[in-house]
């Protein structure tokens, strides 16, 4: 008796140690994974799926080994097919296996819809975000379904009351579903992308991330705005990276003794020597109206990859040629003016000089009669 318990607990002891080392080698072999995907070198698209192809088969090979050394496949089997309270440890035990598998099992997933999705230009990276988490969703959906089913055979009754439960939550957070659905219609309509330069009302920065709920911008003062998707999609949205290209345009005045058409072609030929505008499209100098002071001209040039920095760099650069051009030619670019005009007073009234004061009126009596 004594020497079977002695054996028992020699095995016992042999299959705790086993299982340490296999979870130790899991782990390892997870950690090492991720070290190389944050380290700095590039890795493609095949390689990151022949890595989590490797992951997925450690994991399950590592579950499946443990399985074995402690002789669970019998009770296993008869958990799934008995739901006797007897094999409660079985059914708890498998049903962490089959979330464990799923989690492995969606790093794989992803992995391959980028690979599929990847080369293709129509796809955007929060598409691609997407189409994942949706992916992620219905696997952690049928698992959990599993998992249910293993605990009782009324599942119909739970879906009952796991609908009646999701109304309720529903109606509780109808605010974060509008911004999920609003995300979905984001997606779908695709107005903008990560990296673009956009403005949403008053909002205006550069897309750093896009997720089912909110979209994230960088302000160009250096603060990280979170805008709910339902605020973005009932708004106007500029996009002024849409075509890789954006036009800037700015007003000078040229003073009414000078000839506009010439002033115009003075900015024009400027503009043009500038490295920090495109040749194509051509810049273009048009009339704008007559100012107070001076008749407005609008310089408009364009530039590639737009940025803040661009954008500003390219603008100074306009005013600053365009002033010094201006000043060899000897156009004058006025101050604002006004023109004055004084008044005297006359018999207690106040009369504008050159202004003839109207004739006073006959007095009449009471009657209307002189």
């Amino acid at each position: 008796m004594v020497d079977a318990l002695a054996a028992a607990d020699a095995t016992t002891v042999s299959r705790a140690v086993a299982t340490v080392v296999v979870v130790a080698v899991v782990l390892g072999v997870r950690y090492a994974a991720n070290r190389v995907r944050r380290s700095d070198r590039e890795i493609g698209q095949r390689s990151e799926l022949v890595l989590s192809a490797a992951l997925t088969a450690v994991t399950g090979g590592g579950i499946l080994t443990v399985i074995v050394l402690w002789d669970l496949i019998g009770p296993l089997a008869r958990s799934y097919r008995n739901l006797g309270l007897q094999d409660l440890a079985g059914r708890v035990l498998l049903g962490v296996v089959i979330l464990t598998t799923t989690y492995a099992l969606t790093d794989l997933v992803g992995r391959v819809i980028g690979e599929f999705t990847g080369t293709r230009s129509s796809i955007s990276e929060h598409q691609r975000e997407i189409i994942y988490r949706l992916t992620q969703v219905m696997l952690y959906t049928v698992a959990l379904l599993v998992v249910i089913g293993l605990f009782t055979r009324d599942i119909g009754s739970l879906l009952v009351g796991a609908g009646f439960l999701g109304i309720v939550v529903g109606m509780a957070a109808r605010q974060t579903l509008g911004a999920a659905l609003a995300g979905f219609v984001l997606m779908f309509s695709h107005p903008f992308e990560i990296g673009d330069w956009i403005q949403v009302g008053d909002r205006e920065g550069i897309v750093t991330e896009i997720t089912i709920i909110s979209t994230r911008i960088q302000t160009f003062d250096g603060e990280y705005v979170m805008l709910p998707n339902d605020e973005v999609s009932g708004q106007a949205i500029t996009n002024r990276t849409r075509k890789g290209r954006l036009r800037i345009e700015v007003e000078v005045g040229v003073d009414y003794d000078h000839d506009p058409e010439r002033a115009a072609r003075i900015a024009r030929e400027t503009v043009k020597e500038l490295d920090e505008v495109l040749n194509v499209p051509t810049p273009q100098v048009v009339g704008k109206r007559f100012g107070d002071s001076a008749i407005v001209l609008g310089i408009r040039v364009w530039i590639d990859n737009p940025s803040a920095r661009r954008m500003w760099r390219a603008r100074t650069a306009v005013i600053e040629t365009v002033t010094d051009a201006y000043a060899d030619a000897g156009i004058k670019i006025p101050f604002p003016q006004r023109e004055l005009m004084g008044r005297t007073e006359e018999g207690g009234l106040a009369v504008a000089e050159g202004v003839k004061r109207p004739a006073p009126r006959p007095a009449t009596d009471g009657d209307g009669e002189r």
